[in-house]
């Protein structure tokens, strides 16, 4: 009969339990109960610290005259692998996407025929962008120069 005593002894109330896993509450001067504020510094310990990445090319805007330098490894036919650097000069006709996944679109115009490559930015095969000359536009997107309407609305800023 004393060992069903003892086990009852020992389990707790709901009451009880509710009162030990509550927070615990600190009165303000007005009178009124807030929670106290619960530490997590495990939390913050635990996690790992973020590398802060900064993007490439932030001086880029559409309207400049770029020489883009791109790495290209070829393959010739005994499978010998070399790599040679492509120069492309055009300008900027905009750019699309935002952080690592943004691109740029370069237009040049050679004879009659127009060329236009888009680069991401943060592509490893772009290993320079260097600024030939900036000309002022009033636009974000410059696709009028697609119609050939080129130097009409673009003056060179010195």
């Amino acid at each position: 009969m004393s060992d069903e005593s003892n086990k009852t002894d020992e389990q707790e109330t709901p009451k009880e339990a509710a009162e030990e896993t509550q927070t615990p509450v600190e009165e303000t001067p007005m009178g009124e109960a807030t929670e106290a504020p619960t530490e997590v510094v495990a939390d913050a310990v635990a996690q790992p610290e973020v590398e802060v990445v900064t993007m490439p090319h932030r001086d880029l805007k559409p309207g400049m005259v770029v020489r883009v330098h791109e790495v290209i490894k070829d393959t010739n036919a005994k499978g010998e692998e070399r790599q040679r650097v492509q120069v492309f000069e055009g300008t900027i006709l905009g750019f699309n996407g935002s952080g690592i996944t943004r691109t740029m679109t370069v237009r040049r115009v050679s004879g009659e025929t127009g060329v236009e490559k888009i680069y991401p930015l943060s592509s490893p095969h772009v290993s320079k962008v260097e600024i030939v000359k900036t000309l002022r536009v009033r636009r974000a997107k410059l696709w009028f120069l697609r119609k050939g309407k080129t130097k009409r609305r673009m003056k060179e800023i010195k």
